[in-house]
């Protein structure tokens, strides 16, 4: 399995993903043209007759990366035909928002009086979120209306919550089936793992089966409680037996203050998840579109039984109930996206003491090049002979930086795809 190729008809109207021997063949024959470089979108010169197949968008949201996988019903069962990873920038503008959060504390501190006072004068609308968390928010809204160009979209697939937690404090209440039965060891297997980053707590060790280990053991007053489970290998867990932790870790102090900070520590990544998934809920229905909803046990529960392996995109197309039986290649790379924002908001430049000292900043255009285009550089000799493609990074001099050269003059750049705010990364032969 290959991943598709997005197809338009000459109306702009989005058809059927096709196949990348499909997309060439037309484009040598000249049905068709290079609509976009990245992804791959075609766009037909005639307007088909046939209806297009409705695909499913299925989002796996996470705080750092974020899988997104088109599924098509095809030959009686779900297939993958288009797979990325977003690569979010919160933690990166949670730096930028603590750096001027220094500056503007040692501004005030000055007591500089003859300015205006400004107390309580900034009120937040309804639904606000920190700039850090709306760009989660932001760059999956982005991407799932983006799709819904270039593919016949004809519903939404997402992961609600990481973890049922309801399930997890109380597994025998009553309601949903699941509740009671096989998901609910999946429910709290995938937040351990996540808590304790996939290894044993007590020696480190990785990539063995891992079991779930009382804590404090229930022989001597232990709950079944997320906050006194832990993660341990075999070995370890069969060395501790129902003995006190800090018996058997009395000879290694530090592992034990490290495993009793972080058993009721909370997770940051999970809770950056928690705070926008309501946010992303309300901004996915706002397309007009039907949304099914999943939880992280649930995901688990579907790829470990088809038995594919840990990946953002393929924790994507197994969200849901839909998520039980789907094909895919979990060989193939999907195209990385890596959110690089679009420019800097700040109207002026500071300096260390906190004074403008240049003036409002503009979109800085040097021989018709922004930073961030999608461009080709045919150099005929030198030091960088030969093609480079990539994005570009200008400098006034007229110097640039194409992928990973630098020295390339703008004479030899031809721009492919304007920037857009996001990187790419494919090993794709037609990205």
């Amino acid at each position: 399995m290959v991943m598709r190729v997005f197809v338009l008809d000459t109306n702009r109207k989005p058809l059927s993903p096709c196949h990348p021997a499909r997309a060439r063949e037309l484009l040598r024959k000249g049905k068709a043209a290079v609509f976009r470089r990245v992804p791959f979108t075609i766009i037909l010169k005639y307007a088909p007759a046939e209806e297009p197949t409705e695909v499913k968008v299925k989002i796996d949201p996470g705080s750092r990366t974020t899988g997104m996988a088109l599924v098509m019903r095809r030959r009686g069962m779900d297939e993958v035909v288009w797979a990325s990873e977003l690569q979010h920038r919160g933690l990166e503008v949670k730096a930028k928002l603590d750096k001027r959060r220094v500056v503007r504390c040692a501004r005030r501190s000055r007591k500089t009086r003859y300015r205006p006072a400004r107390f309580l004068n900034r009120g937040r609308k309804e639904g606000w979120l920190p700039p850090s968390l709306e760009s989660r928010v932001n760059n999956v809204v982005t991407w799932v209306r983006r799709l819904c160009r270039w593919a016949h979209v004809g519903g939404l697939s997402m992961e609600l919550v990481k973890f049922d937690t309801q399930t997890m404090q109380d597994p025998e209440v009553s309601g949903a089936e699941y509740q009671q039965g096989t998901l609910y060891g999946y429910e709290v297997r995938e937040y351990l793992l996540e808590k304790w980053g996939h290894r044993c707590v007590y020696c480190g060790t990785e990539d063995v089966p891992l079991e779930v280990e009382h804590i404090v053991p229930k022989s001597k007053g232990g709950s079944d409680r997320v906050s006194n489970l832990t993660l341990a290998c075999h070995t370890c867990n069969q060395r501790k037996g129902n003995r006190p932790i800090e018996e058997f870790l009395r000879r290694k102090p530090e592992i034990l203050r490290r495993v009793l900070s972080q058993a009721k520590a909370p997770l940051r990544d999970i809770a950056a998840v928690n705070a926008t998934r309501w946010a992303l809920l309300e901004r996915l229905k706002g397309t007009g579109l039907p949304v099914e909803l999943g939880t992280g046990g649930r995901t688990k529960f579907n790829r470990t039984t088809q038995g594919y392996p840990k990946k953002h995109w393929i924790d994507a197309a197994c969200v849901g109930e839909t998520g039980g039986a789907v094909r895919l290649d979990p060989d193939v790379e999907a195209l990385s996206i890596k959110a690089m924002g679009r420019g800097c908001r700040q109207m002026c430049r500071m300096d260390k003491y906190g004074f403008p000292r240049t003036g409002p900043k503009a979109a800085r255009t040097v021989h018709g090049f922004r930073t961030g285009d999608f461009v080709r550089a045919d150099v005929p000799k030198g030091g960088h002979a030969g093609i480079h493609v990539g994005r570009v990074v200008v400098r006034t001099s007229g110097s640039f930086r194409v992928g990973e050269n630098d020295g390339v003059s703008w004479r030899y750049c031809y721009r492919l795809q304007h920037g857009n705010g996001y990187r790419y990364v494919s090993n794709s032969s037609h990205a």
